[in-house]
Parts: structure tokens; sequence; C-alpha cells
């Protein structure tokens, strides 16, 4: 079997920096299962959209984005506007890894590497957003500005409490923000809303059942609006959104569409993947099987086993 060549690019500070301790023993797993493997650690914001783009122009077999959801969203944003784009293998290492956990990728680095090694590819839907991409959720409104405003060492500290904290202090300047959304087969919507969310996933901000009819290989954004409504109101809906009981509600809007556009008057932060996004307007484009990722070869409803010797993936 011939030797593959892949670009490791890995955030020293995800998480609780695993891979500074972990790297010399994933080279090693790597190494055995015949992926001769480069590294390239980032430095600061953007690096990993540009050692992405220059692992394609250097040609490696294949690239593996090593730690969270803000890592992974850096090295799409440099893979996607090639046209010959090499497969990705993920090693979900942050605080938040809600793409791999949608997609069946364990958190224990060892299994994470096997599938890589294992070579099982699945074809994947992007999504973009004017001149980004994002790969799990893009939002605008209020409240989706918070988890990029949460510091990375805070985030390293205490993990998924720094995003409940950062979210009470944002209920001060809970407000409705008038748009207009044009979504295809849909039609125009005019409303005062809170949030909306596009989903290329059902697993958004650790919400697992928040989009529980998102694909990500269907060519199609699930799409979640919420309504003007008051703090009691929004806690409410929250509380039936962990349970995925809140797509009937009638402060929600769900519909599913190829190609939405957002305007507004007001100045509205986006988010893409848990990263600052730029500001509305914005057109949001589902790119159907735009990407290539390892994953189980059983698929998601497999994703191995829940617990490996007592412990949960």
């Amino acid at each position: 079997m011939a030797v593959k060549r892949a670009r490791l690019i890995y955030n020293p500070t995800s998480g609780r920096e695993e891979i500074r301790r972990r790297l010399p023993d994933i080279l090693q797993r790597l190494e055995r299962g015949g992926i001769e493997t480069s590294c390239h650690a980032t430095t600061g914001e953007g690096d990993a959209t540009i050692a992405a783009s220059e692992a394609i122009e250097r040609g490696f077999d294949m690239i593996i984005a090593a730690g969270g959801d803000g890592t992974l969203y850096e090295v799409i944003n440099g893979m996607a506007r090639h046209e010959k784009r090499p497969p990705l293998g993920i090693l979900p290492l942050g605080t938040t890894n809600d793409f791999a956990r949608a997609v069946g990728i364990p958190k224990h680095w060892e299994y994470a590497v096997d599938l890589i090694v294992a070579q099982y590819k699945r074809t994947i839907d992007l999504g973009q957003a004017n001149d980004r991409y994002f790969i799990n959720i893009a939002g605008g409104g209020s409240l989706t500005e918070l988890s990029y405003e949460v510091p990375s060492k805070l985030k390293t500290m205490i993990g998924q409490l720094a995003y409940y904290m950062k979210g009470i202090e944002k209920m001060v300047n809970f407000r409705p923000t008038k748009v207009r959304i044009e979504a295809e087969g849909v039609g125009e919507i005019h409303e005062k809303i809170m949030l909306f969310l596009i989903c290329n996933s059902n697993s958004v901000g650790g919400f697992e059942r928040l989009a529980p009819d998102a694909s990500i290989d269907d060519g199609l954004f699930e799409v979640i609006i919420l309504k003007k409504c008051n703090l009691a109101e929004f806690l409410r809906v929250a509380t039936l959104a962990l349970r995925g009981e809140h797509l009937n509600d009638p402060l929600i809007m769900h519909f599913r569409s190829r190609h939405i556009k957002v305007t507004t008057e007001d100045h509205v932060q986006l988010n893409l993947d848990g990263e600052y996004g730029g500001t509305l307007p914005c057109t949001f484009t589902a790119l159907k099987g735009h990407l290539e990722i390892f994953v189980d070869e059983q698929g998601i409803a497999s994703y191995r086993k829940r617990l490996i010797a007592g412990t949960q993936l």
C-alpha cells in the first residue's frame, strides 16, 4: 500500500491543550497506519486558513484539522475555494466539537485517528456565507454573538460553562432585530426576531436536538428563527429546545432551503461555526457535496460504541 502524505494543522491552545501532550502519539499512530504526516501549529487568527490552502497547493493527499470548531472553521475556509480538495480528517480536541459530534467522530483521540487511518470517506455539504464558508452553523441576532465573545483562555479553563456565563451577561442586551429574509422555495419573510440559525448539521451549540432534521449531505439548510419575545418566553423555548420539542412553538419559524438572503437596517453580526463572520446583509448558499471527510464506515448510527471500557467517547 502506497504511503499517503497528510498535513496536520493543529491549534496548540485548543481545549485544555491536549494536543500538546498527544501529538507524538498521534503522529506515531498515523505513521503506523501508512500516513506520513507533517505538522503546522497555528499561531493566530486566520493562520489555519492559510496553512490549509498551502497544503492543497503543495499536493498533500489529505488534511487533518486538530482542535475545536474554530480550528475546523478556519481549515475549511482554506480548502473550500480550491477546485480540487483533498479529504479532511478531524481530531476533535477543542472545548466544543459540535460538528464532530454530529457526524459521529469520537472525542477520544485514538479512535478519531483510527477513522483517518481506515480511509472511509463521506461526501458532505458546506455552507457559503458571502465570501466565507461554514461547515456546521451560521446565525445572527442578539444571542448568536456570545460564542465568539468568550475569551479563549476562559474557554480553556472552564469549558462549556464559559458560554453560559457569557450568555447570562448578554441577556441584559436582549433585543429584537427587524429583518427581511428571502428563502428559495419559501418566499419573503418580514419579521422582528431574536435570532436566526442556518444549520448544516443537527448538533448546534451543544444542543443535539436543535435542528433534528438537518442533514449534512442533502443540499439543504435547516433554518430556525426565534421571533420577538421576552426573556421568560425565551427561557421557555430554550427549555423545549433541550428536549427537541421547540419546532412547533408559535415563537419558532422553521423551514428548509438551499439559498437564503438576510437583510436588515440594524447592525447585526454574523456567527459562523462559533466565530465572527462579518455583518448582515448576507447571502447563504448550501454547497452540495463540496467536501469529503473521514468518518466511521458504519456511519453516524453506529458511532463506534457509546462506552468503551466505561468511558464515554
